[in-house]
């Protein structure tokens, strides 16, 4: 089984380029199945409904988010109805949405898992308790993939070994940089620390530069908008093995 995932989509440009090369690649790579962090694709922040079935429509299997998700009130209720719209499941109770969704796609299923670190982000539940619950589920299918949206890289990679063996894939998300650390784990657990992000390839993590630059220098509040130009399309493609739910290779993508 070959699944696909995708970096954080950034604005309208991202869900444009998005659907321009993903039909093509998802043939190109005989790809079962299409995971996207979603949580940037409204302009200006956030996701809405108009950006979510964009996503979909363009061949997105499931979206995920992160501490951006509920930036939009116009999507709460989506997030209600949509099982294949994830929020990070560490989220309060009462938070709209699920943290957790599995896909049917016929010969097989996988469950698609979303979390949220609290290395430098928003103070939730604990991840590695969160996923502890999540996991001691029976009916869970055994291929399992993980999005977990974090800042910092060492609370990545302990969130990886600590699901080693126990989930089939574990990638990061929020930082919109690709890393270069995809690997195996010893249990099986392929691992990416950052898959990066689909949008404007001169930007700072899809901004446009100069309003970062007056941010930082001047320290005054600024709108931040998104960048134009030519754009890349970042992420991970896993091959899990369906009987056992253990990955057997994952290959960084990245397209121009």
């Amino acid at each position: 089984m070959d699944i696909l995932a995708l970096g954080d989509v950034v604005g309208s440009i991202g869900c444009q380029f998005l659907r321009l090369h993903l039909p093509q690649l998802k043939k190109w790579k005989g790809i079962d199945l299409v995971i996207a962090n979603g949580e940037n694709s409204a302009d200006g922040n956030g996701i809405t409904p108009v950006s979510a079935e964009h996503l979909f429509a363009s061949g997105v299997d499931v979206i995920t988010t992160g501490n951006h998700a509920f930036r939009r009130r116009e999507s709460y209720d989506l997030f209600d109805k949509e099982e294949t719209l994830l929020r990070p499941a560490n989220f309060p109770k009462g938070a709209p949405g699920h943290g957790v969704c599995i896909v049917d796609m016929g010969r097989f299923q996988a469950a698609v898992i979303n979390l949220m670190g609290t290395a430098y982000l928003d103070s939730l539940d604990n991840p590695f308790d969160a996923a502890d619950a999540i996991l001691k589920d029976e009916d869970l299918p055994k291929v399992r993939l993980v999005d977990f949206h974090a800042e910092a890289t060492g609370e990545k990679g302990a969130f990886a070994y600590y699901l080693d063996g126990r989930v089939s894939a574990v990638f990061g998300t929020h930082t919109h940089v690709q890393t270069a650390d995809e690997q195996i784990l010893p249990n099986g657990t392929a691992f990416l620390s950052d898959l990066g992000m689909t949008g404007p390839v001169r930007s700072v993590l899809g901004v446009k530069p100069e309003l970062v630059i007056e941010k930082m220098h001047t320290k005054m509040p600024v709108r931040f908008d998104i960048a134009g130009g030519d754009c890349h399309m970042d992420g991970a493609l896993f091959s899990i093995d369906e009987k056992n739910g253990r990955a057997v290779s994952v290959e960084r993508i990245q397209i121009k």
